[in-house]
């Protein structure tokens, strides 16, 4: 069973995710996540960035969708995918090879304080300072996130319960919940 802490970060994923606001994740949400991930990129319709990026969020909510006799996701069925993520490396790591290289807009295999601040400001669908948190993740502070960086960092996020995990941050900044 989740966490609090696991809660609150994913929570803040799903919202972010949920384009209309209303509770539930829908292949549209998905789809206006692809939109606004392959304007931020100048990605015209039709081309070949444009595809790629389309089928990776697309490919989440196929990940999601738990039933195919649904045609929507509740914040309680993600948590509970999210509680067999430890168990499931591979899915994880496989998912962030796919933002890794999604992010990496310049293609030179890092990201840097720019296309981080562009990945949150994705996710947010608004402009957001990611000049504290960036420091935190790079790891080796190279100025630059590697991809085994990003790896490790997206694994802390999504399989992790561990809020002095570095990996909490990778979607911004949030208050973490007060321990009881």
């Amino acid at each position: 069973m989740a966490s609090e802490f696991q809660r609150t970060k994913v929570a803040r994923v799903f919202d972010a995710m949920d384009a209309n606001g209303d509770g539930l994740l829908q292949e549209a949400d998905f789809a206006a996540l692809a939109m606004r991930w392959a304007a931020l990129q100048g990605s015209p319709a039709g081309s070949a960035a444009h595809a790629r990026l389309t089928s990776i969020m697309m490919g989440w909510w196929t990940t999601l969708l738990t039933s195919p006799d649904r045609d929507t996701v509740t914040l309680e069925e993600v948590l509970l995918i999210v509680d067999q993520l430890a168990d499931h490396p591979d899915a994880v790591i496989r998912t962030a090879l796919a933002m890794f290289e999604a992010i990496d807009q310049s293609g030179d295999g890092r990201i840097s304080a720019a296309e981080f601040n562009q990945l949150i400001e994705t996710w947010n669908g608004r402009a957001t300072d990611t000049d504290t948190i960036f420091p935190l993740l790079d790891l080796d502070g190279d100025g630059y996130l590697g991809k085994d960086e990003f790896v490790r960092l997206w694994t802390q996020f999504w399989a992790g319960d561990d809020p002095d995990e570095p990996g909490t941050w990778i979607f911004g900044h949030f208050e973490l919940p007060v321990p009881r």
